[in-house]
């Protein structure tokens, strides 16, 4: 008896014109410059790098404690600590560029003009595949109102970064509003090529000894397993509003949590705070994916990406 041929699976995803190998990328802030971790994982397995935040000038971040394990994930405020664009082109992108994996460089700032500044210092830049925009911040210049969660501040901003770079524009939403699908829409019109989706859920935990907040900076950004329903339902809610490619993000521990966000629209996911539980939880999910597809006689990855069956 002849054994059983091997399936080929397709696990290639054309995310906005970048090209990856498979739909899994690191999330921005942790798996910092890649560097970190190539001893533990090849970067060549992987879809893409997102690097931790950039910003125009660098950043020394919040004061500590900054993270803080909670039931099912953490909260970290660790105030987006960088040492500026600069520093990145020189000291950081050339390690990435020796591998064969797209590198997307997530970008903020405190002003409109930071913002822009740091786009036009990447464009063009070999080895930069597309920018990812953290919207997440508040605006100094407008008394502190945070891009994000105001629609026209989020539409000004990421029109701005559109106008000043050819790279692919990836705005990543914040879940702190009341309808995901209006930010969603506002990045269409403002020109981005595709959404990563969700950022943080804006969190707090105190000793009730101390009575004093576990962190310094009193709230942080929570991650992990408990957001990844919330994750899921603004993925699949952002990709019924707009036509744009989505990277979906938020409590991925396994491939089968990452086919939760495909199958609600994402055609790539990103794995954050996995990564400090288990170092090749990037690896681990891709290669579940493609087992996940071998099981199901599926050709390709893409063939899954919204089919969630509502009805």
């Amino acid at each position: 008896m002849q054994p059983k041929k091997k399936m080929s699976t397709d696990l290639a995803v054309d995310f906005a014109g970048i090209k990856l190998k498979n739909p899994v990328l690191t999330a921005s802030g942790t798996f910092g410059y890649g560097e970190e971790y190539a001893d533990i994982v090849d970067l060549n397995g992987l879809g893409g790098v997102i690097v931790k935040g950039i910003s125009l000038k660098p950043i020394n971040g919040n004061p500590p404690p900054r993270i803080w394990e909670t039931p099912a994930g953490m909260l970290n405020a660790i105030g987006l600590e960088n040492p500026g664009v600069d520093v990145f082109l020189r000291d950081k992108l050339p390690f990435l560029r020796s591998y064969d994996t797209a590198v997307i460089v997530n970008i903020f700032g405190y002003s409109l003009e930071e913002y822009v500044g740091v786009a036009e210092r990447l464009d063009g830049v070999p080895g930069v595949s597309g920018l990812e925009v953290n919207i997440s911040c508040p605006n100094v210049k407008a008394g502190g109102i945070v891009f994000g969660t105001n629609l026209m501040a989020a539409f000004e901003l990421l029109s701005a970064v559109r106008k000043a770079t050819k790279l692919p524009v990836i705005a990543k939403l914040s879940p702190n509003v009341t309808d995901i699908t209006e930010f969603a829409t506002a990045a269409r019109d403002a020109g981005c090529d595709g959404l990563s989706l969700i950022n943080t859920l804006l969190g707090m935990a105190i000793d009730v000894r101390s009575r004093r907040p576990r962190l310094a900076n009193c709230t942080g950004g929570l991650s992990g397993p408990a957001i990844r329903p919330v994750a899921v339902r603004m993925v699949w809610q952002a990709a019924k509003a707009v036509n744009l490619p989505i990277i979906g993000m938020g409590g991925i521990m396994t491939a089968e949590d990452a086919l939760e966000f495909i199958l609600a629209g994402a055609s790539a996911v990103a794995v954050g705070t996995a990564n400090f539980v288990n170092p090749r939880a990037t690896v681990d999910v891709a290669e579940g994916i493609g087992a996940f597809l071998e099981q199901q006689g599926i050709g390709s990855v893409r063939e899954l990406v919204g089919q969630v069956r509502t009805a």
